[in-house]
């Protein structure tokens, strides 16, 4: 059964051309630092500079200037060239380092309603494209602030590449920004899906799609039928893609797959899952009606089981 994706995962369909080729131009760079109409992403422990929602209004991601972003740069916070977008350079910078950031913008009362907040929050509602910006910068902030120093001799790193590359300053070795590559499957038999509910979920009611990241020499139909037998221990025969999504909290991308399963017995791993459960197309396009919950509309979880109950 071959299920399309009916539409691009939040956080995916970026608007920016990342212009790999500016990264080096050191003297494009300077100018484009502190322009009027470059803008900036900024990211504070995590979380996204965002306008929340007020009445009949929805969350708005919030960009600095260049010419505003100058204090931040002098407060020595890492910083990243993303992409230019609509003509206009795009950079992420991080500010976590600084208690109150805002306070050290001009115009000050600007940006009272400005909130950091978690992004996976509000990423389904600040608009598709800005929900892409500020995952591409929490990401990439992620790792400049994760790897100041050399894995390989313990010295310090200098960025290079505009933010792409840290260069140890020990042993000459260079580091890349990594993503973790994680299978995220949505198993079906007959009319019945099979969702679980984590030990990590926070609310006892939430069931989803089975996850689990890719092993060292295994393809990504094999890991989704091992993490499946381990989790669950139900086996599974073909394996076809719907869809990917990047999913930068921290470091991930989420590639999307339905899986037929073989056999119907559940024998749960308890250190993954509490509870596993065959779902009914019924009862998946009613959780409420059935006392359980389903993921965030955000996630590629709730865009597999959406695109499967949609189905004939």
């Amino acid at each position: 059964m071959l299920i399309q994706a009916s539409r691009i995962n939040i956080y995916g369909g970026s608007p920016l051309d990342r212009a790999a080729e500016r990264r080096e131009d050191e003297a494009w760079i300077a100018e484009a630092l502190h322009h009027a109409d470059t803008l900036y992403a900024a990211v504070w422990r995590a979380r996204s500079l965002v306008r929340p929602a007020s009445e009949g209004s929805q969350p708005e991601a919030v960009y600095i200037s260049g010419e505003q972003a100058r204090a931040l740069h002098e407060a020595g916070g890492p910083w990243s060239f993303l992409g230019i977008r609509d003509g206009r350079p795009v950079f992420a910078v991080d500010v976590s380092h600084i208690d109150e950031p805002l306070a050290l913008l001009p115009d000050g009362e600007a940006w009272g309603e400005a909130r950091f907040v978690d992004l996976r929050t509000v990423g389904s509602r600040v608009g598709k494209h800005d929900a892409s910006v500020l995952a591409h910068a929490r990401g990439l902030m992620h790792w400049r602030v994760k790897h100041r120093f050399c894995g390989v001799c313990g010295a310090a790193c200098e960025p290079k590449q505009s933010g792409h590359m840290m260069l140890c300053t020990g042993c000459g070795a260079q580091h890349f920004p990594r993503t973790d590559p994680a299978v995220i499957m949505l198993i079906h038999r007959g009319e019945h899906a099979l969702l679980g509910h984590s030990t990590r979920f926070p609310t006892g009611k939430m069931y989803s799609t089975l996850a689990g990241f890719v092993e060292p020499g295994e393809t990504l139909e094999e890991a989704v039928r091992r993490e499946v037998l381990e989790e669950v221990g139900v086996r599974v025969g073909d394996v076809h893609y719907h869809s990917s999504q990047p999913w930068p909290f921290p470091a991930n991308v989420m590639l999307g797959f339905y899986g037929e399963a073989l056999s119907e017995e559940i024998t749960i791993d308890p250190t993954e899952l509490t509870d596993a459960r065959w779902f009914s197309r019924e009862q998946l396009a009613d959780p409420a009606a059935h006392d359980f919950q389903l993921p965030r509309g955000d996630s590629i979880a709730w865009h597999l089981i959406e695109d499967w109950l949609a189905l004939s």
